[in-house]
């Protein structure tokens, strides 16, 4: 078995959208996105959810959409000609595809939307101490986590935005 031929790892809750196609697929040259995502794999509203993500992705890529364990299980029988482009919307999510021997390197933290609880450490990202504890998990497992918006930003290590905000 061979390792995954992963070119990209992001957070956004928005999961697949047209920012991804448009911007993220093309600088990452990714010809599969996959959506790891339990709901979006099997939850009451999947078929929903990925007519909807399928049509943002405009025909231009493979989708595939696999629970965090499915993606555990297969991502190691993926062919070298995938790109593959992993896109899940929490940090505990890649936190548990790396735990699950997922080989990423980086994560790329992307949009995480304010809600109840949570504190704003960049312009699309806020946080709780769960996410932050993911993102901590992560790093010691040898990950890096940036927030970058587009690809003309600046990659910011967010658990320094974290300590920042704190």
């Amino acid at each position: 078995m061979s390792a995954p031929n992963i070119v990209w790892t992001r957070i956004d809750e928005r999961l697949l959208h047209g920012q991804i196609r448009i911007t993220w697929g093309k600088h990452t040259e990714a010809n599969l996105i996959l959506v790891a995502n339990d709901e979006a794999a099997e939850g009451p509203n999947a078929a929903f959810m990925q007519a909807g993500m399928k049509a943002s992705a405009g025909g231009e890529y493979a989708v595939r959409f696999f629970s965090i364990q499915k993606t555990i299980e297969v991502i190691h029988k993926a062919s070298p000609k995938q790109r593959v482009f992993i896109l899940c919307n929490t940090p505990t999510d890649v936190a548990r595809l790396v735990e699950g021997g997922v080989p990423i390197t980086h994560c790329n933290v992307g949009n995480m939307h304010f809600h109840e609880g949570r504190r704003q450490i960049a312009k699309t990202v806020s946080v709780n101490q769960q996410d932050i504890d993911a993102f901590e998990r992560m790093v010691k497992l040898g990950v890096s986590c940036t927030v970058q918006n587009t690809p003309e930003q600046t990659p910011v290590n967010v658990l320094e935005l974290a300590q920042v905000g704190a």
